[in-house]
């Protein structure tokens, strides 16, 4: 008998390895960051920054940001400040991608022409596209 749970509980660790494994060296990480309060935004892409030193490169990591609610202002051309637009740029450098909530485009009245380069519309919306990630892998995070 002890001898079948022995070997039973072997071959539960063999197949279960894969399922809590952390992602093999060759995957890349997948990951989600959402802000919707205008006052985090500097945080949030700074989070940012600092996971893509973390994991040692852009190479080991698939990035995006959905934005949505009351921080898209913080992504206008007419009103983003240098430090913000120098920070996207130079996320977006490292592939970082940025998707923009088209319900809240269209409360702004902002087209995609009026918002900093790289960023693209999602008119199902903010929290569509993150469940959307999610359910292809994506890891959420909300700083």
């Amino acid at each position: 008998m002890k001898k079948i749970i022995f070997s039973t509980l072997i071959a539960i660790t063999i197949f279960s390895y894969d399922i809590f494994s952390p992602a093999k060296a060759d995957e890349k990480m997948k990951i989600v960051y959402h802000v919707s309060e205008l006052d985090k935004v500097p945080f949030v892409l700074g989070n940012m920054r600092n996971h893509i030193k973390g994991v040692g490169g852009s190479d080991k990591l698939d990035m995006i940001l959905v934005v949505h609610g009351p921080a898209g202002k913080a992504f206008h051309k007419s009103k983003s400040n240098p430090k913000t637009e120098q920070r996207v740029d130079n996320l977006s450098l490292d592939g970082v991608k940025f998707n923009m909530c088209g319900n809240t485009m269209r409360a702004q009245k902002v087209k995609i022409s009026d918002l900093l380069s790289g960023f693209t519309r999602h008119d199902e919306g903010g929290v569509v596209r993150i469940a959307e990630l999610q359910s292809k892998g994506y890891i959420y995070i909300r700083p």
